[in-house]
């Protein structure tokens, strides 16, 4: 007998925690609408003429794509006038977004990378959306930079949708890691992963090697151990998107890593939307995420658009990155 057909919204209304039950649930519909439109488009990009750049620079001074654009538009507009939100963060803007005083504010904080790994949408390959949800720190305020600015140990849910051979949506809400796939003949995503878990036994690290001579001494000794006979033998994949970076060392065991460099000391990946809501993935997955010295969990941004030095994936793997990096600064 074939298993039963499961929809993200039977899912979630069935399985969600309590305290995750009404607005959030429904803001889990929202966010797999936008993934849904922002799907379609990468599929059809060339097609569109949305390949390529817009001519315009995000707040990080990198030249914005036109899906880029694209992606943050669809996700601030279907999450602006829920009533679910009182404040939203974007890779793609300056400060954070206030609620229009025309529509009711919500309870809740979203942060976002709308497109995660965009560099690589023109050879297309696989991208991702990654999303972080806070409670406002007080439902009388409208919401505030202090509602944003908030460590990974205060969210609630995160999550992300990857844009690859298919869609997939992949979130927790403290009780689990779950993945939905996308079926575009049906328009719905359907559970194909449930109580997702790193295996004990990792298979591959995820470093960007040509950037090797540019890492501290403890990063570089780690790598070397993670090939040596004395080390686990890894294989390496190295795509350059978090989120199937990520996705791949979830579903087989292994790490993905971010280090600072000599011209980039505090690495490239933001703190906020991007390190907090995938360490927080990890860590309900049996996984781990570190700057290399400290949870990414207990770390709170000083500023919207911190960077910072990721090590994230199998909790033993970066607790050994830990011990190479706190070995090697201490002599």
């Amino acid at each position: 007998m074939s298993s039963p057909m499961i929809t993200i919204e039977r899912f979630l209304l069935s399985q969600q925690p309590e305290y995750a039950k009404g607005d959030l649930t429904t803001l889990f519909y929202d966010i797999a609408l936008a993934a849904k439109m922002i799907a379609t488009q990468t599929r059809r990009a060339a097609l569109l003429d949305t390949l390529g750049y817009e001519g315009t620079t995000n707040v990080q001074g990198e030249r914005q794509r036109k899906l880029d654009v694209y992606a943050d538009d669809v996700m601030f507009k279907m999450n602006d006038h829920t009533g679910r939100l009182c404040a939203m963060v974007s890779e793609e803007r300056e400060d954070w977004i206030q609620i229009p005083d025309n529509y009711s504010k919500g309870h809740y904080v979203m942060v976002y990378d709308p497109l995660d790994g965009s560099s690589n949408i023109d050879t297309n390959v696989t991208i991702g959306t990654i999303f972080g949800i806070f409670r406002t720190l007080d439902d009388k305020n409208r919401g505030g930079l202090e509602d944003c600015l908030r460590s990974g140990r205060e969210l609630v849910a995160a999550g992300y949708i990857i844009y690859g051979t298919s869609t997939m949506f992949v979130y927790s809400a403290g009780q689990g890691v779950h993945g939905f796939t996308l079926d575009p003949e049906i328009g719905e995503f359907l559970l194909t992963h449930e109580n997702m878990r790193f295996p004990e036994k990792p298979a591959y690290y995820s470093f960007n090697n040509g950037s090797y001579r540019n890492w501290d001494p403890g990063v570089q000794k780690y790598s070397d151990w993670l090939q040596s006979n004395e080390g686990p033998r890894l294989s390496q994949r190295y795509i350059g998107s978090l989120v199937a970076d990520f996705h791949r060392n979830l579903l087989y065991g292994g790490i993905y890593g971010y280090p600072g460099e000599v011209s980039l000391p505090n690495g490239k990946i933001r703190l906020l939307y991007e390190a907090g809501p995938m360490a927080f993935l990890a860590e309900h997955a049996g996984g781990y995420g570190s700057n290399g010295v400290e949870s990414l969990l207990d770390i709170k941004p000083a500023n919207l658009h911190q960077r910072t030095p990721v090590f994230i994936g199998s909790r033993e793997l970066v607790t050994r990155a830990e011990e190479f990096i706190r070995k090697e600064k201490s002599k």
